[in-house]
């Protein structure tokens, strides 16, 4: 595995950093960007940035994992994280164990898995796979809170502190990234629940905090990117900074269980930790001096500091503590950070004039370089002055090593020195400022007239024992050390501090430069660093600030401090602009004729290759010509030679073919009468090979033709026994269907004849029977009928059941629609039955009104003849009595008294039947007679097809059986 360094604006490849085995999974960068550890699995490595090599290497044993290494925030310090939940803190210039944090409580262990530092580096949090944070304070060096999250987290894959403006960089609000996608932001000394980002729905994968905490970016799960602002998420954050008096509370001495350290994140109310009854805090109050008068406004610095306190602290103890110098430095400067600004700068590359920086300065260090052109090229673009100041990159150089960093920082710092500390330095450009080396030479003079009087002597000017000084800002006679003490002394006073430096420097060095009287010598000591204390120098400066009288004193010509503006730089034009504008005009045009002179030199370059080329290509055309001639005529008579030998070769083998010849006829000869033998030899053996078989075959197939015998009678034998036994299971078979069907059919004709039998003699007896019984007779027959068609239906019906036995499988279809059929057929004829015993009812009640009103009219026709009789007899009396009578009038009337007896008897046969009821009556009678001989044909018909269609079953019975 290796790792790969890459310029950010370039884009191109700085460096390869070999070394590790396995895949690195976190980088940590010192805050000075000097130092880089890359962590792996197996191993954590060490590299300086400035060389990229690698300086020292962390192993362990494989039984135990690295979980994490890195930097601590503002100090030296490396803390290093295992598996095994052991922290231990190291030195990071003698990579010495300085301490080792305890094993954490019982009652909540878990496995770290991630790690958060606080700005200040003095709290770490730690948290893995449980809802439990803790919190190590590294000073006291032990677990002063454990933390318990909201119930629905189970892991925490992410912990990062909020930086904050007021807090100065003991940071309160720590955000955690838990297993279901939520961010939530909690205080860690109040533990409320303060806000949160993400949800369920669209969960945060990762996330990062801007280094001023005004924005929070994450990456969602679905791959988009979120940017939150933090004082839009909550006002809490961005409240105004605390007073600088403040209740300060001890860490207890004793060791406090894990109950006693747990708390709860609550949204609400904030739950306070139980107390310990034995471990008592004790409480320091620092209580404000009431009495003391206000600071003034102008003191007020941003972040909650004031000059005039920082300036009693620098004296106090000499310089501002490490982790905090470039907090201060920036509060005393008040930077702007215009970032917009800055990258409008950067955005215009690198300036002309930088271009070949390298040539001049040779850094060793790349990323250095490059951070120092950026920022002279910003500083030019800013101010066209820069361009052509040579002394620049001097000045600009401590700055850049210091944050080379950040870049912003950086170049904000610089032109604010250049603003206030490098007032009127343009002036005489491009000459040194002699207005500014005058003000420090009238000083010297004031202070230390011998000195003055001895680089005088030695024709050494203040361009000589000051500019040096000033163009490099004292880097090159500093260490770091005392660079930045010196420098917290200049931005914490007025302008004039760093020219009042230039004296006391002299001052306190006027031992060895009374001493020198070379100039060599002089050059040489304010170049390179010498045997000073820069404390003393310090103390000489403020002495000489306070001691100057007012009419030379530098303070009095320089301007007070000055912050750059926000959002925009202040233009710079502090210059003498037509030299300036002329210097640039002149080197433009110099730029240009030399740019002329290059490509002209370059045209005249091209021209004298292409005719060098070309000159050369000739000599190797001719060159190779001749070669070639000569290869020619070498071939020519090394084919002549190869001819000769072809010719001496061809004769030889000539001769050996005819020899050769010969050797073959005579091979051949003998080959052919080896082959004849062979042959003949082969033929003898395979005719003997065929009598062999032929016998062979002869005896296989006669034991075939006996085996085959013997199967077939075996096969005979079985076939004979089989047809033996289906002959005989299809004789049972038959004799039972036939006997089923015998019986069937005698049954059949047994009610076959006795209904006919019955309808015969029903008929018999119908017709003997006289005209009073023929309507019971009737009545009799039909109820006779109707029951004889009914067992017929009946006996038919079982019938249909025996043969749907029989052939159900096959048949089934078949003998449902016939009685279908039969069922439709039947529901007919007793329609027709029901019907017809209507209209016999009918004709019955017509009947015997006909034979009463007969009654009626043989009784009429009986008193009739009676009368008749009566009256005969009465004429023959009457005649006996009389003979003289006349008879022809009795006869007459007679006759007509007779022919009125007929009308008589004809109106009484007229009131009692009228003649088309008589008349009704006769054709019903007729029509009941006609009926009933259609209906005995019916049945008839209906009887044979009854039978043909048994008939059919049974055949088709026998068919299936069969």
């Amino acid at each position: 595995m290796f790792l790969t360094c890459m310029e950010t604006v370039t884009k191109e490849l700085v460096s390869w950093m070999r070394g590790h085995e396995s895949s690195v999974f976190s980088i940590s960068v010192h805050a000075s960007g000097k130092y880089a550890i890359t962590t792996s699995s197996d191993t954590a490595q060490l590299w300086d940035l400035d060389t990229f090599q690698r300086k020292r290497k962390l192993n362990i044993r494989q039984s135990v994992g690295i979980q994490k290494v890195f930097f601590l925030p503002l100090s030296n310090t490396i803390l290093s994280c295992f598996k095994d939940n052991s922290i231990f803190a190291w030195e990071c210039d003698t990579l010495f164990c300085k301490y080792q944090l305890p094993a954490p409580p019982e009652s909540s262990s878990i496995l770290y898995k991630v790690f958060a530092v606080t700005r200040d580096g003095r709290i770490l949090a730690a948290g893995g796979k449980s809802n439990h944070l803790h919190l190590w304070c590294l000073e006291a060096r032990q677990l002063f809170r454990i933390i318990q999250m909201p119930t629905k987290v189970r892991a925490i894959r992410h912990l990062e502190f909020l930086p904050d403006s007021f807090d100065a960089g003991s940071n309160q609000v720590l955000g955690v990234l838990s297993q279901d996608g939520i961010m939530r932001f909690i205080n860690i000394q109040t533990c409320k629940l303060l806000f949160e980002i993400g949800s369920l729905n669209e969960g945060i994968s990762s996330s990062a905090i801007s280094p001023h905490g005004r924005y929070i970016a994450s990456i969602m799960e679905d791959g988009s990117l979120n940017i939150y602002s933090v004082q839009a998420l909550t006002q809490e954050i961005n409240k105004p900074p605390p007073p600088l008096v403040k209740v300060i509370e001890d860490l207890p001495k004793n060791k406090l269980s894990s109950s006693d350290l747990k708390r709860k994140v609550t949204s609400g109310r904030v739950q306070q930790p139980a107390k310990s009854r034995e471990s008592k805090i004790q409480t320091r109050i620092l209580k404000q001096d009431l009495t003391g008068d206000f600071e003034s406004k102008k003191n007020e610095l941003p972040d909650g500091l004031n000059k005039k306190r920082l300036q009693i602290l620098l004296k106090g103890y000499g310089e501002y503590p490490t982790k905090y110098r470039m907090f201060i430095w920036r509060s005393l400067l008040q930077l702007p950070e215009n970032h917009t600004a800055f990258s409008t700068l950067i955005d215009k590359g690198t300036h002309v004039a930088f271009l070949n920086l390298q040539k001049k300065y040779p850094i060793k260090s790349r990323k250095l370089l490059r951070v120092l052109q950026r920022t002279l090229s910003a500083l030019a673009h800013w101010s066209v002055i820069f361009s052509d100041t040579p002394y620049l990159p001097l000045l600009a150089f401590p700055f850049v090593k210091l944050f080379q960093n950040n870049q912003l920082i950086c170049f904000e710092v610089i032109a604010t020195l250049i603003i206030n500390w490098c007032q009127h330095w343009f002036e005489y450009f491009p000459n040194p400022p002699i207005n500014i080396l005058s003000m420090i030479e009238n000083v010297l003079a004031f202070h230390d007239t011998e000195l003055l009087q001895h680089f005088i002597d030695h024709d050494i000017t203040s361009q000589l024992y000051a500019w040096p000084l000033l163009e490099t800002v004292f880097s090159e006679v500093l260490t770091r050390e005392e660079w930045l003490k010196l420098f917290d002394n200049i931005f914490s006073n007025h302008p004039s501090f760093l020219l009042m430096t230039v004296v006391a420097y002299n001052m306190c060095s006027r031992v060895p430069l009374l001493n020198c009287n070379l100039k060599d010598d002089f050059e040489f000591f304010f170049h390179h660093r010498n045997n000073l204390d820069i404390n003393v120098v310090i103390r000489q400066v403020y002495h000489l600030m306070e001691t100057t009288p007012t009419d030379i004193h530098p303070d009095s010509m320089l301007n007070v401090f000055v912050a750059l503006t926000k959002g925009q730089y202040p233009v710079f034009n502090q210059y003498p602009k037509f030299i300036v504008d002329y210097q640039t005009q002149e080197r433009e045009r110099i730029r240009n004729d030399e740019l002329d002179y290059l490509r002209e030199r370059q045209t005249v370059e091209d021209m004298q290759a292409k005719v060098d080329q070309q000159r050369v290509e000739d000599e190797a055309w001719y060159q190779k010509q001749e070669l070639l001639r000569k290869a020619e005529e070498t071939r020519r008579e090394m084919l002549l030679q190869e001819e000769e030998k072809m010719i001496q070769q061809r004769q030889r083998l000539a001769a050996v073919k005819r020899e050769l010849k010969v050797k073959e006829m005579h091979l051949q000869d003998a080959a052919r009468r080896r082959f004849l033998k062979l042959q003949q030899d082969q033929q003898e053996m395979e005719l003997r090979r065929l009598d062999d078989e032929i016998g062979r075959k002869v005896y296989m197939r006669d034991r075939e033709i006996a085996a085959t015998a013997r199967e077939l009678e075996m096969r005979q034998l079985e076939l004979e026994s089989q047809k033996r036994l289906y002959e005989k299971n299809l004789t049972e078979n038959q004799e039972a269907v036939a006997k089923e069907m015998r019986a069937d059919a005698d049954a059949y004709r047994q009610k076959v004849d006795l209904e006919e039998h019955m309808f015969h003699k029903l008929i018999e007896a119908g017709e003997t029977q006289s005209q009073k019984t023929q309507k019971v007779i009737k009545e009799n027959l039909a109820k006779a009928e109707q029951a004889c068609l009914n067992t017929d239906w009946q006996i038919q019906s079982l019938h249909k059941q025996k043969c749907d036995d029989l052939q159900r499988n096959k048949c089934y279809q078949e003998v449902a629609k016939l009685l279908r059929e039969n069922r439709r057929k039947e529901i007919e004829i007793i329609n027709a039955m029901v019907e017809e015993e209507a209209k016999k009812w009918k004709e019955a009640e017509g009947k015997e009104f006909c034979l009463r009103s007969a009654k009626k009219a043989s009784a009429l026709s009986d008193a009739s003849r009676k009368w008749f009789l009566k009256q005969e007899i009465n004429a023959a009396v009457e005649h006996a009595e009389n003979p003289c009578h006349k008879e022809e009038p009795r006869f007459q009337n007679e006759q007509e008294d007779s022919s009125c007896l007929p009308r008589t008897s004809q109106l009484n046969d007229s009131s009692e039947m009228d003649p088309s009821t008589q008349i009704s009556l006769n054709r019903r009678a007729v029509e009941w007679d006609t009926t009933g001989q259609n209906l005995i044909k019916k049945v008839r018909n209906l009887r044979q097809r009854l039978a043909a269609q048994a008939r059919h079953r049974c055949q088709t019975a026998h068919l299936l059986a069969a």
